[in-house]
């Protein structure tokens, strides 16, 4: 390894940059490593585009090492010294597994790799190594101020040096010199950028195909394995075919229908020799050669890529060395793709579970709701409902629960039922919220005794920041309505939440409750209600502070009592024209997409 260059007299010294990030180990690992690293190199404008480049290709190549090899989450650190060189290292937890060997050392693993390992690291750090510690292994590496070839070549020739030494050999007479001069260096980084941005395993399939054909092959297919099914590969016809020529290409998917990859025990990524279709490729592809390479990611096979070249007995060491490095980043593609998919499924499944079907009609009462959560493919924060309480009463809750995802999911997947059961079983506004601020804080107290109970049963082990019981604050507007003639008689009680306000035909608002604590936060807390008359015309607002705090700029929509404003210019008019008017001048305000989930309900008297 080259020693430590010092810093030239003279030269500009580099502010200090350095960052690092907890990353599971996942498909999704390399990316999110390349976006944060890029993030901070473009903060500092000393840095070179070969460098950035280079440091991308690098962190890029460790993590996938990382996060395929050792199977174990990732530590990501990097900084950029003020000698301007970069060093990055990156940490797992197998430290009885070495990474793969930059040259080729096949003797720590029970099948050869063809794949090219460390070699990118090799060529573009002037210097890396494995540390290994108790418990974890690090590798890291450090590339030189600028870039490759900074010290002792012109840019341009050292680059085309190092994509002729990482460059598939040429298999048309001159037909990749435009290859070589991009090199494959920057290939395989663009293709990780390209593929890791993609959350469509069948759109990460037909890129797959775009990137080899005919670059590296006159043809590639794709079998995808189903992971609900129990079979060992790929069966059947393949997912997708491709060829330079596109007169061949149902020729071709009919011959490997009758040949699909039967890959062997174990989980090895190939590659392994493919029967030649020749009859299917017309006269002038008689001849040649095939490959079948298995996509493994996370330990679980994934499908299988074939490749083929006319003309040859064998494909080059390097061109087949490159479509394996390749295929690893198309199956942790693919597992990333896959594991959205699943994610967006659950997702879907819990919003419908955490929402009502349907609003209750109330006698006398015109209802309209909006509800327009930011994340359209996640469980919101924010929930309502509408609901038949017995005895002649309705109830209702607009509510927010602090954060998104399966955290607060898991508080509406408390609050909501119980809100019903409560209300059902005759207990009034005041105590429902009692009884729902006692039920969050006995939920949470669970939750973190048992992550004491799995802290000591990993031994001592600190928790990462994310996995530990989080804190469940749920702001919520609760009331319930008895209609009766001459109007409706109207509980209810805000629990942290943004306060209703009535609207009067004659285009006055006035608020309709007063502040109390969040719920979920103190011990014993006792929760009063409010108790006003909806007389005909009056409409009562209801809102979450997706629509109070939308902003543009430093101002928030409800400054200077902007949302009441807002609601007298909405005097005359029924409750879903008040609705989307409020939903539109929300909109308005920010001059773009919400940023949070928002909610209202409008309730007017008949």
């Amino acid at each position: 390894m080259a020693a430590i260059p010092t810093q030239r007299e003279g030269e500009p010294r580099a502010r200090e940059v350095r960052g690092q990030a907890a990353l599971p180990g996942s498909p999704l690992a390399p990316g999110s490593a390349r976006a944060l690293v890029r993030a901070a190199l473009a903060d500092a404008p000393e840095v070179t585009a070969r460098l950035a480049d280079d440091a991308m290709a690098v962190v890029s190549e460790l993590v996938t090492n990382a996060v395929v090899h050792a199977g174990t989450d990732v530590q990501v650190d990097w900084r950029l010294e003020e000698s301007g060189a970069f060093v990055v290292e990156v940490s797992d937890r197998h430290p009885s597994r070495a990474p793969r060997d930059a040259l080729g050392g096949e003797g720590m693993y029970d099948t050869p790799e063809y794949g090219r390992g460390l070699r990118l690291v090799t060529t573009l750090a002037e210097s890396w190594g494995v540390t290994y510690r108790a418990g974890a292994k690090t590798v890291w590496a450090r590339l030189p101020p600028g870039g490759i070839g900074n010290a002792d070549a012109p840019a341009p020739e050292a680059a085309l040096g190092v994509a002729e030494d990482l460059a598939p050999q040429p298999h048309r007479v001159g037909g990749d010199r435009d290859w070589l001069g991009r090199g494959a260096l920057s290939f395989l980084a663009e293709a990780s950028d390209l593929l890791a941005g993609q959350l469509d395993e069948n759109l990460v399939t037909a890129l797959t195909g775009q990137l080899i054909v005919p670059r590296l092959a006159d043809w590639c297919a794709v079998w995808l394995e189903d992971e609900a099914s129990l079979r060992g590969g790929a069966g059947g016809g393949p997912d997708r075919v491709w060829h330079a020529s596109e007169n061949h290409i149902e020729e071709l998917r009919c011959a490997l229908e009758k040949e699909p990859p039967c890959p062997g025990e174990g989980l090895r990524s190939g590659p392994e020799p493919y029967p030649w279709p020749g009859h299917a490729l017309g006269p002038q592809g008689a001849d040649g050669t095939a490959l079948a390479y298995r996509l493994i990611a996370g330990g679980r096979p994934l499908g299988t890529l074939v490749i083929g070249r006319c003309g040859l007995t064998r494909f080059p060491d390097e061109v087949t060395g490159l479509v394996e490095d390749l295929g690893r980043r198309v199956a942790l593609a693919i597992g990333a793709a896959r594991q959205y998919a699943r994610q967006a499924t659950i997702s879907a499944v819990l919003q419908r579970g955490l929402l009502p079907g349907a609003v209750a009609e109330i006698p006398g009462v015109r209802s309209a709701l909006v509800y327009e959560p930011c994340d359209k493919g996640g469980p919101s924060g924010d929930f309502y409902d509408l609901f038949p309480a017995g005895d002649g009463r309705w109830c209702f809750a607009v509510g927010d629960v602090q954060g998104k995802g399966p955290e607060a999911a898991v508080v509406i997947g408390l609050a909501r039922p119980w809100l019903r059961l409560l209300a059902r079983e005759g207990y009034r506004v005041a105590d429902v919220l009692d009884r729902l601020n006692q039920l969050l804080l006995d939920d949470a107290t669970e939750a973190a005794d048992a992550a004491a109970r799995a802290l000591v049963a990993a031994g001592g082990r600190p928790v990462a920041p994310g996995d530990g019981p989080q804190t469940r604050f749920l702001s919520l507007l609760y009331g319930e309505l008895t209609p009766h003639d001459g109007g409706v008689r109207c509980t209810l009680a805000s629990a942290g939440h943004p306060l209703p306000l009535v609207l009067s035909p004659d285009g006055t608002v006035r608020t309709a409750a007063r502040p109390q604590t969040l719920l979920g936060v103190v011990e014993d807390e006792t929760y009063t209600s409010e108790t006003l008359d909806l007389r005909p015309g009056d409409s009562l607002l209801c809102v979450t502070d997706g629509v109070t705090e939308r902003r543009s700029g430093s101002r928030q929509f409800d400054d200077g009592d902007g949302l009441a404003h807002a609601l007298s210019g909405c005097a005359g008019l029924g409750a879903e024209l008040i609705a989307e008017r409020i939903r539109r001048l929300v909109h308005d305000f920010g001059g773009g997409l919400p940023e949070d989930d928002l909610a209202l309900l409008v309730l007017q008297a008949e």
